[in-house]
């Protein structure tokens, strides 16, 4: 195993660990205005680790169903754009 490959591995572990550390809890402490655009731009964010969480834990949910609507949903959509958003423009650099 080279170098580079060994940096990967612990790049790789150290973005899992991180991402596995801020995954969304249950919705037990809820806000009474619900959540906003912050929260859900962070759900957006970390929705690959939450999903894979919510698949073994039914208290986990992608989605936060107590938020504050459309400032919310624009947060959600903006935050799924952040792990997706730079794919296509890898895909076209092409030699």
């Amino acid at each position: 195993m080279g170098q580079v490959t060994v940096r990967r591995v612990l790049l790789a572990a150290a973005v899992v660990l991180l991402l596995g550390a801020c995954a969304a809890g249950t919705n037990a402490a809820e806000s009474h205005s619900g959540a906003g655009f912050w929260l859900g731009l962070w759900q957006g964010i970390i929705i690959p680790v939450t999903f894979v969480i919510s698949l073994f834990n039914d208290n986990v949910s992608i989605y936060e169903v107590h938020n504050n609507g459309n400032w919310y949903d624009f947060g959600f959509v903006l935050g799924l754009t952040f792990p997706y958003g730079a794919a296509g423009g890898g895909a076209a650099r092409r030699r």
